[in-house]
């Protein structure tokens, strides 16, 4: 069963930093491309940064370039979002999502079920 299980999520003051984790089980992210998505309420979810598959790059959205870094560790299995300078406005739920890239998981689409990140003083 394909889990995608993210955690790190926590309330911080402007300013500060967290690292959010997404550990996969049953998948190896390393064939997959994966987006960190976030949700504020009242608001459409929108991408904040994703990875390549297989050593891809990362890109990032306007609103986090220079303050967020996406990285993976293929030894945990797992993706991570540096989250630096945050602002009252990155404050959502941030999910992370693995896409198949590769001709044998094309069809394959998977989302965990989000963190919590609250940026207040």
């Amino acid at each position: 069963q394909v889990q995608l299980v993210e955690s790190g999520g926590n309330l911080v003051q402007p300013g500060g930093s967290l690292r959010l984790s997404c550990e996969a089980s049953g998948l190896t992210l390393w064939n997959y491309a994966i987006a960190w998505h976030r949700q504020a309420p009242g608001k459409e979810r929108e991408l904040v940064a994703a990875i390549g598959s297989r050593g891809g790059s990362a890109n990032y959205a306007n609103f986090v370039k220079g303050r967020f870094t996406i990285s993976r560790d293929n030894v945990k299995n797992t993706v991570y979002l540096q989250m630096n300078s945050l602002k009252p406005e990155d404050a959502a739920v941030y999910y992370c999502n693995a896409i198949g890239t590769q001709s044998s998981n094309s069809r394959e689409n998977y989302w965990g079920q989000g963190t919590q990140v609250t940026v207040s003083s």
